[in-house]
């Protein structure tokens, strides 16, 4: 297939963005395997606040064009906004993916490649869930429900989601034939909506909308049904005024029930629309890392490093108003996201294996250590670990104190996620401080700038090299009267926060890297008395000591050394690059201490490996980290040849 990038103007006579609305005939699947990404896209053509929300309206192909065409996306806790040209992929003058059945129709074309965009290529779009473009569309957390497993309260779950504004939709699996019908006329294998819910005295009813607009239900409260009979006019009047397309039908809650087999709901956060707050979830926002080595812990199978996993403090202070059990409670939906997975798919990254555990405490201010969780049972948790962008669970817990630890299901697993709470009422989750520190994530005004700093510097591909990381910190610095960072001090950050290996900082790898410098820049300032922008080297230990690295006295020696100037001071530049590097010592021996006995093991190939590593002149303060690291852990070099394997362990 011969591929040509028209634009629009060259494909038609009178070229059109949105025509009448934007609607379920304008997504038809063209040759991409992305039909997940169109049921999404269909969903929500349903609610025109969402659908403008990531469409902004005002655009056309005559007034004020310019050739390019903006989108909203969610990503990870933000609305970003996605620019693409209007040039899209044609065979003999037509489009090859998604279409509009009107040839002078584009909207649909031109989001689908700002989704593209999003995630690297068009092939990064080969398969993938409805649930995860429909996040993307509204910022808001998903659900998933198996309808034989489904709670008791179902009912009232589904009714609270759609007074908030959430999509619902549901379908039939597939047995044998992909849309056959069912003998009451519903489709298996098709997505429907579900658009509302209403109770009398007689009955609980549903209603559905099939968004293809043909092949409707056939049984009881279908159209010409005996059941309408059985309630008075006023009420079925009613019922009937609310179906105003043909596509749209009622059925029973328990008919529902049965003859569904997966409802999938999207429930919106507060920031999606401008409704009323009684009906908002509370949110808590959460973004983190697993690092091998440090916090890459795996799950509760591996006790010896389940522990060093992110730890997020849980505080949940108000009961539900109206259970539906009688039993007061706290409702609150839990969901760990993983990050940059498929844009990293050309690289052959998949979906790591992940899930989450949460257990009751009460006054812990510190990082839970190994023998809590030795002798506590978790209070609740995850149904499964699975290799989803996202694993979310519904639960009810009492009023209290928790933790929540995300995890890998393997130890030694790296990768960034982030961690949503919403609750029915007032919560407040918070990471729990390590030895190092605290990665909360609530931005302030000082980031916002700082964000807007970096998009300026970054350019269009986002990210940041050495030479623009400079320029970025010394206007931030400059506010505070200190001088920036040196090229060297910059690598280094690069080296240690770089962790997709382009060799640059994205705006996540930045903002980490930034509330490191903010933490080691407080201690720093409490030791510059005189605020002369340097420290003393006698005082340089005690802020080490601050920072969380223990180190012994040849250590501190060295440090010194390296640097001090001849007045014994350390700047800000020096101090910096010091802690970078510390941290990358740590990290860098935790990572090749594989089984967390404080002995690196390496074979031969490893061996190569391993030098080859600390001799590449991009990561050469690596081998200076590995000296100081020897020195530091008070360690030997023991090799054996006969085992072709050598050991740096402890004496």
């Amino acid at each position: 297939m011969k591929i040509e990038w028209k634009r629009p103007s060259e494909i038609c006579e009178n070229p059109q963005f949105i025509i009448d609305g934007a609607n379920r005939t304008d997504i038809c699947q063209g040759e991409l395997g992305d039909c997940w990404l169109l049921a999404a896209i269909a969903c929500l053509t349903v609610n025109e606040k969402l659908l403008y929300r990531v469409i902004p309206p005002d655009q056309s192909f005559t007034e004020n064009y310019a050739g390019i065409f903006h989108f909203q996306f969610w990503r990870y806790g933000e609305w970003i906004d996605v620019v693409v040209d209007d040039r899209i992929p044609t065979c003999n003058n037509k489009l090859v993916f998604t279409k509009s059945f009107r040839n002078n129709e584009f909207w649909s074309a031109l989001l689908e490649k700002a989704y593209a965009k999003l995630h690297g290529s068009y092939e990064a779009l080969k398969g993938g869930n409805t649930l995860e473009a429909m996040e993307d569309f509204t910022g808001g957390v998903t659900e998933f429900f198996e309808l034989s497993e489904a709670p008791k309260d179902l009912y009232s779950i589904m009714r609270k989601a759609l007074q908030r504004g959430s999509l619902m939709g549901c379908s039939i699996d597939v047995t044998s034939e992909l849309e056959s019908r069912t003998d009451l006329g519903l489709v298996r294998g098709h997505a429907y909506s579900i658009i509302g819910l209403e109770e009398n005295t007689k009955v609980r009813l549903i209603r559905l909308r099939n968004p293809w607009g043909f092949v409707l239900w056939k049984g009881p409260w279908s159209v010409n049904s005996k059941e309408w009979s059985t309630i008075s006019t006023a009420d079925r009047e009613n019922l009937k005024k609310q179906t105003i397309e043909t596509s749209e039908f009622w059925m029973s809650f328990d008919d529902f029930k049965r003859n569904f087999t997966k409802l999938e709901m999207c429930n919106l956060t507060p920031d999606t629309l401008q409704c009323d707050e009684r009906h908002s979830w509370t949110v808590s926002v959460n973004e983190g890392r697993w690092v091998r080595g440090s916090s890459a812990g795996g799950c509760r199978n591996f006790p010896e490093t389940f522990w060093t996993n992110p730890q997020y403090r849980l505080k949940l202070y108000e009961e539900d108003d109206d259970p539906e059990d009688g039993n007061m409670a706290c409702t609150l939906v839990v969901a760990l996201m993983q990050k940059g997975r498929r844009m990293q798919r050309h690289q052959g990254a998949r979906f790591l294996t992940i899930g989450f555990s949460i257990y009751q405490m009460c006054g812990q201010n510190q990082h839970l250590q190994k023998d809590f969780f030795l002798y506590t049972a978790s209070k609740a948790k995850c149904k499964t670990y699975i290799n989803l962008r996202e694993v979310t669970e519904r639960f009810r817990l009492p009023p209290g104190e928790y933790v929540i630890i995300p995890t890998t299901f393997q130890p030694h697993q790296e990768g960034e996620f982030i961690l949503r709470v919403f609750s029915e009422k007032q919560s407040t989750s918070e990471e729990v401080e390590n030895t190092i520190g605290s990665d909360q994530t609530q931005e302030t005004e000082e980031e916002k700038q700082f964000r807007a700093i970096y998009e300026q510097i970054a350019g269009e591909d986002m990210q940041i090299c050495a030479n623009e990381l400079m320029k970025v910190m010394k206007n931030v610095l400059a506010k505070r009267e200190y001088t920036g960072f040196s090229l060297e001090t910059c690598r280094s950050m690069i080296a240690l926060m770089d962790t997709d290996g382009t060799g640059k900082l994205n705006l996540q790898e930045f903002k980490h890297l930034w509330r490191k410098i903010k933490a080691w820049q407080l201690i720093f300032k409490r030791y510059d008395k005189d605020k002369t922008c340097s420290i003393s080297s006698f005082e340089m230990r005690n802020a080490v000591n601050d920072a969380g690295f223990h180190l012994n006295n040849q250590l501190y020696d060295i440090i010194a050394m390296r640097y001090a100037d001849e007045h014994l001071n350390i700047n800000f530049d020096s101090y910096i690059c010091c802690f970078v590097r510390l941290e990358g010592m740590f990290r860098a021996f935790n990572a090749f201490d594989k089984d967390g006995d404080g002995i690196i093991k390496l074979n031969v190939l490893e061996v190569s490996h391993f030098w080859c590593f600390l001799q590449d002149d991009i990561l050469s303060f690596y081998v200076e980290a590995i000296i100081l690291m020897l020195v530091s852990k008070d360690l030997k070099l023991t090799c054996y040849l006969e085992e072709t394997s050598f050991a740096i362990s402890g004496k």
